[in-house]
């Protein structure tokens, strides 16, 4: 369980680490104009933060929060099999959107950006979406947890979001419409 949870930890610094050094990156290659935080983007950025942060604790715990009742032997191998795809999903789809990526608290979507069509792209529109759900779904999973149920209430939020997303990236990219007719929301050839 230890190696287990070393993984678990691994996985997720490496996934942060990787977000904020290209987040950085591209603000030092594109002139962002910088913009005082309202009170409900500070509010959003803290909750996000400290669902990471209890997410990372609960990491590296010795013993199991809200455990489930039943066997943990199986859950943990499909968990890890599912956080491994949801972080190698996540960290490609960051990686091929490049600078064309922001925050979801401060979309850029009126900036000049191309549609990025390759890659994990050229499957689904919101491997990073897909991704984190993924890999919070596995993780729970992993660590045996009710708190599982707690990813599966995200997908209604992140797939409302996504359609928001869809929405305005349609009017303001060009040709965001023909690669939403070619390719699925979250998962290859489904859905």
């Amino acid at each position: 369980m230890v190696f287990l949870r070393a993984y678990l930890l691994v996985g997720l610094l490496a996934h942060k680490v990787l977000w904020e050094v290209l987040k950085r990156r591209g603000k030092a290659d594109s002139a962002k104009q910088t913009v005082d935080p309202s009170l409900a983007l500070r509010l959003v950025k803290g909750i996000k933060m400290a669902i990471l942060l209890g997410i990372l604790v609960q990491t590296v715990l010795p013993w199991e929060i809200l455990p489930l009742p039943f066997g943990a032997s199986p859950l943990r191998t499909v968990g890890i099999v599912v956080y491994t795809l949801g972080l190698i999903t996540a960290i490609l789809g960051r990686i091929h959107l490049g600078d064309s990526w922001s925050d979801i608290e401060t979309p850029r979507a009126g900036e000049e950006v191309p549609v990025i069509t390759q890659g994990v792209y050229s499957y689904i529109r919101h491997p990073i979406y897909a991704g984190d759900l993924m890999l919070l779904f596995g993780l729970e999973l992993c660590l045996h947890s009710w708190l599982v149920l707690g990813a599966v209430a995200l997908i209604p939020v992140v797939f409302s979001r996504a359609v928001k997303e869809e929405k305005l990236l349609t009017t303001r990219l060009h040709g965001y419409d023909l690669y939403i007719r070619r390719t699925k929301r979250f998962i290859p050839f489904v859905v």
